[in-house]
């Protein structure tokens, strides 16, 4: 089977006063459709260049990505972002948020009952149809990445990039958006690739675990295949030794195979600044913080 996506020799330089910096080399990275991929890895790895790379943000500097045949180069709605901050505009309510979405995928396809219900749906799927006509200052941070997630599906993209989406959330709101993130993707078999740093996380909601080397010059270190039947219950996987062996596999790569010294080079500030609250790994909460 043809994979859905695929990284293949994927680098990037960024320039800098004192010359190109090489942020990623070498990344290579076969995705099947219905796949769920998290990237995890330290601060400087690569992963947020990663996926801009796939959104058609960035454009990389050797190798390439293709989708479904087609080379990538530009953003495209067959890729749609989710990002920590909601970014939602604070001046329209949740419906109207994913309206914009809506309207400019399908303006001329859809008709406007059409266009009403299928972001009704999708508010729906993410189980905010109770509070669709609320502005993001009427709502809780879940709430919002709720909106923010409906909007993505809304486009009807092959792949949903995820950006650490549960980062800035408490344990339990995290845990909730975990829950409905898996409900909606045996719903739907969508194709994810989520950046995360809690390894926890990685597990509970994977297919395959892609570990990054640390930068410059980052690229894949290992990749995991998690072998959980689903749907999983994070409940029960806390006893399962499965679970638990996977979960000590992904620490000993980023405790033990890459473990960060106390000191970073400058140059490495240049690459992944939207990594910088990854420092360390937690060995008790599996977290890279």
């Amino acid at each position: 089977m043809n994979p859905l996506l695929e990284l293949s020799d994927v680098g990037i330089e960024f320039p800098t006063p004192k010359g190109p910096f090489c942020a990623l080399q070498n990344v290579n990275l076969k995705i099947k459709k219905g796949e769920f991929i998290s990237l995890i890895g330290h601060s400087g790895c690569g992963k947020s260049t990663v996926l801009n790379i796939v959104a058609g943000l960035y454009q990389a500097t050797q190798g390439g990505v293709v989708l479904s045949g087609k080379e990538v180069n530009e953003p495209g709605p067959e890729r749609a972002v989710v990002f920590q901050n909601h970014s939602l505009l604070p001046w329209l309510t949740a419906y109207q948020n994913v309206e914009l979405a809506v309207k400019r995928v399908f303006k001329g396809h859809k008709s406007k009952a059409e266009m009403r219900e299928w972001i009704e749906h999708n508010l729906e799927l993410v189980h905010m149809s109770h509070a669709m006509h609320k502005r993001p200052d009427e709502i809780s941070g879940g709430m919002k990445q709720r909106v923010g997630i409906a909007r993505a599906l809304s486009m009807e993209p092959q792949v949903l990039l995820m950006d650490e989406p549960f980062g800035a959330l408490d344990a339990l709101t995290r845990a909730h958006l975990q829950d409905s993130l898996m409900e909606i993707q045996k719903d739907l078999n969508n194709t994810v690739i989520m950046i995360t740093h809690d390894v926890d996380e990685a597990v509970l909601l994977s297919d395959r675990i892609v570990m990054m080397t640390n930068g410059p010059s980052a690229t894949i270190g290992e990749i995991m295949d998690v072998e959980l039947e689903r749907p999983r219950n994070r409940i029960q996987l806390a006893d399962d030794p499965q679970y638990n062996k996977y979960r000590q596999q992904v620490l000993s790569f980023l405790y033990e195979k890459q473990r960060k010294p106390d000191t970073d080079a400058p140059a490495k500030k240049a690459a992944d600044s939207d990594d910088s609250n990854e420092e360390k790994v937690d060995k008790k909460t599996g977290e890279v913080a």
